[in-house]
């Protein structure tokens, strides 16, 4: 899919109309809270006695309570009842929840606003599993990651224009909160008007009985998760990324006030800048995945999120001006550009790791449950945020600064990040290879296709290198099992590399008879629960760059496991600094030069039974051609 063909899904009526309806949704949230925040950060006696910090922490943490409460139930509600119907109740009853708001605006009643920042909380609670879910539905796979790159972009979009609406209409004398209770309730019409061309989405489950016990089902959603470590572990990092977010952005109204002694121009210019971060970061995942699920992007995004965090601490406590200043004047001041390059690279950053996240639960978990999952992770988003809240109000009330807050957050992202990866080894190996083939070599897959998305096969290959598995796994829809010799494993970075990616050692019959035995019964295991499994059969690297013969490993393999066999090519890896090619290292480690060109050519599925290692040799060696 082309990066224009990205954009080309906003003029089709199955993304279009549901990518506006999100995009009021998120608008209208954001101007709305965002007006009653900067009311309360910048006139908080006009309104309650709390301390401004407090309210500005407390109220995200009201609207994100309902999540806790009631995904269990929406995420029942979206598997049971068809999504366009669901989508025009929701906005429907947006619309009644502004009019009570308005009415708290114009009676100068904070109880009422904040029963409407309740209300916008279990609106958006109900949307939730509706949005997520409607994308597999009407999406292609090969749209997914460009699909969702669109929608968090046009979610932080919204976002931010309903922030700086909010900020500038609210201020607006004398008729600001006259001007935002007509703007929100204007809002939640047009995205009524968008939801009415929803396409019908037929419900996955209709004949669900939806359980009213809230703790219950929000349990029972977690526990199904679980199930599926993958899904599980994804969902754990995006509400990750929504504790990291949540507590960065609640900051942002008291940062730009108290300590870069800004008005309510720089809050908005914070948030601006955040938000076009968080929308190029989107975009950006289609093209830096060549348009397939690439979850090697979100190591990529943690790492980003921890440095640019830190580097936001040590900027933060570098600004020096203590007059009030508005956005013009503020950008001119010294060390100011280094905040904003801070800020906007998170939200790149932050992009690089939310979008191939939400493209793996939806393409990885049960369809029929798709919608309860997304449910589940809503209940560990709120989870989360309320978490992020409190920690926020624990550390600034013993005395911490805001710059101190986001070392910390960075600091914990990085742990955190650590400890996933190292239970789905998966995320590193992807992005091993995806740095490779983006730094390093240039990747052209032909005919990737063929390889399965799901059920057993085997792979075969020629080996050329030590790099052959991580340019395979770039290629891969999916994990791969690879079959390596037992010497790797000793080796200090590739043997802890292969073990943490569930590699499968394996011996000649000289060297070690049981460990030849125990891959072989390893193999089938990993064949009988549908794993792909690649082997190289020629037993070793080739010293002269062309194929050896092909063991009888892989005839043992198909007897016992009558599974396809899919014959895989490398090309241009011989005279890699990896490989046996005779030289010096140095001259082999810039002999192909930067950027060098590779190929993985894939060929048709050969059956089990026609599987012999000659005809699988032949196959390899037709794909390879003459390039080495």
């Amino acid at each position: 899919m082309s990066q224009s063909s990205q954009f080309s899904l906003l003029s089709q009526r199955r993304f279009g109309p549901f990518f506006w309806t999100q995009f009021f949704g998120a608008f209208n949230d954001n101007l709305f809270k965002t007006a009653l925040m900067v009311i309360l950060a910048y006139d908080a006696l006009s309104w309650t006695t709390l301390d401004a910090s407090t309210i500005t922490n407390l109220i995200p943490g009201l609207f994100i309570l309902p999540y806790v409460v009631f995904s269990a139930t929406a995420g029942q509600l979206a598997d049971k009842f068809e999504k366009a119907g669901l989508a025009r109740f929701v906005k429907w009853m947006e619309l009644v929840i502004m009019a009570i708001a308005a009415a708290g605006w114009m009676t100068h009643t904070l109880w009422l606003l904040v029963a409407a920042v309740v209300g916008m909380g279990i609106h958006s609670t109900l949307f939730g599993p509706v949005k997520y879910a409607y994308l597999p539905q009407q999406l292609k796979p090969e749209e997914l990651v460009g699909g969702n790159g669109l929608i968090e972009m046009g979610t932080f979009v919204g976002i931010l224009l309903g922030e700086i609406l909010g900020a500038v209409l609210i201020v607006h004398k004398p008729f600001g909160v006259e001007l935002v209770a007509g703007a929100t309730i204007a809002v939640s019409i047009f995205g009524l008007i968008a939801s009415y061309r929803v396409p019908r989405t037929p419900a996955p489950e209709p004949d669900l009985k939806v359980s009213l016990n809230f703790v219950a089902e929000s349990f029972r959603n977690l526990n199904f998760s679980r199930k599926n470590r993958p899904v599980f572990l994804a969902m754990l990092g995006n509400s990750w990324f929504w504790f990291y977010g949540a507590l960065i952005l609640a900051q942002f109204p008291v940062y730009s006030k108290d300590f870069l002694h800004g008005d309510h121009s720089v809050f908005v210019l914070l948030l601006t800048v955040f938000s076009v971060g968080i929308g190029t970061g989107s975009l950006l995942c289609e093209r830096l995945s060549g348009h397939k699920i690439e979850i090697g992007l979100v190591p990529f995004g943690s790492i980003g999120l921890s440095l640019f965090g830190i580097d936001l601490y040590f900027a933060s406590n570098a600004y020096a001006n203590t007059q009030i200043v508005d956005a013009l004047a503020f950008v001119s001041q010294a060390g100011v550009p280094r905040i904003l390059i801070d800020i906007v690279m998170i939200g790149v950053f932050g992009g690089f790791f939310i979008v191939p996240l939400f493209a793996l639960i939806q393409t990885r978990c049960d369809p029929k449950h798709i919608s309860r999952t997304i449910a589940g992770m809503n209940i560990l988003n709120a989870l989360f945020m309320v978490a992020a809240a409190g920690l926020a109000i624990v550390l600034l009330g013993q005395g911490f600064t805001i710059p101190q807050l986001f070392l910390i957050t960075a600091i914990l992202n990085a742990l955190v990040a650590a400890y996933i990866f190292s239970l789905v080894p998966e995320f590193l190996m992807r992005f091993l290879a995806w740095i490779l083939i983006q730094t390093v070599h240039r990747v052209k897959v032909v005919d990737g296709e063929r390889i399965p998305a799901e059920g057993a096969a085997v792979l075969v290959c020629n080996h050329v290198s030590y790099v052959d598995a991580i340019v395979i796994v770039a290629a891969s829809p999916r994990p791969i099992r690879f079959v390596m010799d037992h010497k790797i494993f000793k080796m200090p970075l590739m043997g802890w590399l292969f073990r943490t990616a569930k590699a499968i050692p394996i011996a000649s019959a000289k060297d070690d008879p049981f460990l030849m035995e125990r891959a072989f019964v390893d193999i089938a295991q990993a064949l009988h629960e549908g794993d792909l499994v690649c082997i190289f059969p020629e037993g070793k690297l080739t010293r002269t760059g062309q194929i050896s013969e092909f063991k009888g490993g892989i005839a043992k393999i198909v007897a016992r496991s009558k599974v396809p066999v899919i014959p895989l090519a490398l090309r241009g890896l011989w005279g890699h600094l990896l490989s046996h090619r005779n030289g010096h290292l140095f001259e082999r480690a810039f002999k192909a030069g930067l950027r060098s060109r590779l190929s993985l050519a894939v060929g048709l599925p050969v059956a089990p039974e026609d599987a012999t290692p000659e005809l699988l040799q032949q196959k390899v060696q037709d794909l390879r051609g003459k390039w080495k």
